[in-house]
């Protein structure tokens, strides 16, 4: 049973609330730990939602808190309507929820549909029933290729490294059927055919909405459906990477059937007050592709990867932007603007390398080390980029400190599978997930009362911990605070990019007017000789200190009224 409760009005817009809204992602186990295990909980993020509402964001969502053995960080769910131990318990997300509504934020919980864990008890049915049951109907099983089965069913290679496939052994242990993960083997994929998947999840939905919950970020929402037959797909699998070479779509991305899911969705949160909305992780490409996903009967935003995505040059970023805009406006959707996550070295510190190099999937020890004071200026200038565009805008916990990636992470402390299944040869993604700094003077940087975390963090993190940064003009912190409270004055996140303003290889340029009234140009400089600024310009914000000349100097980001 699901159970009602009451929920606090929140404050009214002249337009959706999520269209603008700046959403603030929190990593539970890395945000704040409140009973000295070493791993942050519900009471520690409620305990510091005061610090969220003081930050000027307007949404919280967070990252898997149900029942799970953990083999993914809580992306391997075993009970989607239990709250896993590790992180406190179903009372605890309803004062989180309560005390979050009261500040005037809202609560969007992560949504993992794609699969869940080997020990759901779905799974565990299917493992204990032959081949053909209704119970294996649920997921991916097929037999395997070969004289006796000893091939699997198709190439499909896993997002973590290895095969996607894995052979269970009958009731009498001769080895059977193979099933589909296309993460991790404790990750089986679902089938979203089976009607009795759709009605789970629906009724999942339903619970959450019930507790008060605003909304859903939906995990490997491309990932759904799978194209008829299974067909072979010869080529290795970047971290959620949306397309093949050339551009080709992969059997198991981006299918047409995902949309019939997310209409269902739509008219099932369409039915509850409060304007509750889905957020699409969807690695998906080109932008006209990605739009499908927010048609006004689907979900209601998609993060915009190809904005992350874009390399450190005036050219790359423009596009990006433009093409965002352009194929969001065709189907009336906000564009959905993010930098960093939990599955991507932070911004700090991807910005620093080389800009035609690919992607990483974490920075080791042994790995070229970025330049820190780089990374910081250059993610400064980008956040500003970011938060002056009209739509949404997605933060990742730590990136208002300034957080680096911690690159130097030992290898006995990493616990991504991406790292086991590559065998070493791949860092993962526990370098962006190294839990917060709040008191520079304190074990753990305050993260933990014993000192505890559970991962390591390291002793560069003093230096950004949020105490250090309260109060000084010149911090991360502040800057962030700054120009969320001027993007809110000047509606900018309602408004419109009206023009672009004389863009060129050495500087990215654009005016956006904002719904409140007046233009703000939008300059970052990325050459090697300082830009001028319009004569007469009103400074309303600098990513950095301007000198007194006024001169826009390399990786800087300004504000200008007028």
């Amino acid at each position: 049973m699901s159970i009602v409760l009451e929920r606090p009005a929140l404050s009214e817009t002249a337009s959706p609330w999520w269209r603008s809204a700046v959403i603030y992602q929190v990593y539970p186990r890395s945000f704040a730990d409140s009973d000295g295990d070493g791993v942050g909980d519900l009471p520690g993020i409620t305990a510091r939602l005061p610090y969220l509402s003081g930050l000027g964001v307007d949404a919280v969502w967070l990252s898997p808190v149900y029942r799970s053995p953990m083999a993914d960080a809580g992306y391997d769910v075993a009970d989607y309507r239990v709250v896993d131990p590790l992180f406190g318990g179903s009372e605890d997300a309803d004062l989180l929820i309560a005390e979050a509504h009261r500040l005037g934020l809202r609560v969007v919980l992560d949504l993992v549909p794609n699969h869940t864990s080997a020990e759901h008890e779905w799974f565990r049915a299917a493992l204990d029933s032959p081949a053909g049951s209704p119970e294996r109907a649920r997921y991916l099983f097929r037999d395997g290729r070969g004289e006796s089965g000893e091939l699997p069913p198709n190439t499909w290679r896993s997002v973590f490294g290895g095969p996607a496939w894995t052979r269970v052994n009958g009731p009498d242990g001769t080895p059977g059927q193979w099933y589909l993960h296309l993460f991790d083997d404790t990750q089986p994929d679902l089938d979203w055919t089976h009607p009795q998947v759709r009605e789970e999840f629906e009724d999942i939905l339903r619970f959450w909405l019930d507790r008060g919950v605003d909304g859903f970020r939906v995990d490997v929402a491309h990932g759904l459906i799978k194209a008829d037959g299974l067909p072979d797909w010869d080529h290795e699998q970047e971290l959620l990477d949306g397309s093949g070479p050339g551009g080709t779509r992969p059997p198991m991305w981006d299918q047409d059937g995902v949309h019939d899911v997310y209409r269902s969705w739509r008219r099932l949160l369409d039915s509850y007050d409060g304007e509750r909305m889905l957020v699409a992780e969807a690695w998906v490409e080109p932008a006209e592709r990605l739009a499908r996903y927010v048609r006004p009967d689907e979900m209601h935003q998609a993060f915009n990867f190809a904005f992350l995505s874009a390399a450190w040059r005036p050219a790359d970023l423009r596009v990006s932007i433009a093409d965002s805009l352009e194929a969001s406006a065709t189907v009336g959707a906000p564009a959905t603007w993010v930098l960093s996550n939990h599955d991507v070295v932070r911004h700090t510190t991807r910005l620093t390398l080389p800009a035609d190099a690919p992607r990483p999937n974490g920075i080791g020890a042994t790995d070229p080390q970025p330049d820190e004071q780089l990374g910081l200026r250059r993610g400064r200038a980008a956040s500003m980029v970011m938060l002056s565009l009209p739509g949404s805008a997605y933060l990742y916990q730590g990136e208002e400190l300034g957080l680096p990636e911690h690159t130097t992470l030992p290898d006995e402390t990493r616990q991504d599978p991406a790292w086991f299944r590559h065998d070493g040869t791949v860092a993962g993604r526990d370098g962006c997930r190294v839990p917060l700094p709040w008191h520079a003077d304190r074990p753990g940087f305050g993260f933990s009362p014993t000192g505890a975390t559970w991962l390591p963090q390291p002793e560069s993190f003093g230096r950004y911990a949020a105490d250090v940064q309260e109060g000084d003009p010149a911090s991360t912190l502040e800057l962030y605070r700054r120009a969320l409270r001027t993007r809110a004055d000047l509606g900018l996140g309602t408004g419109e990019l009206v023009s672009w303003a004389g863009s060129d290889d050495a500087v990215l340029a654009f005016r956006v007017r904002g719904s409140e009234g007046g233009e703000v140009l939008v300059m970052t400089n990325f050459g090697p000789e300082p830009a001028v600024l319009p004569a007469g310009a009103h400074v309303l914000l600098s990513s950095s200190p301007l000198d007194a000349d006024g001169a826009l100097h390399t990786d800087v980001t300004v504000w200008l009224a007028g």
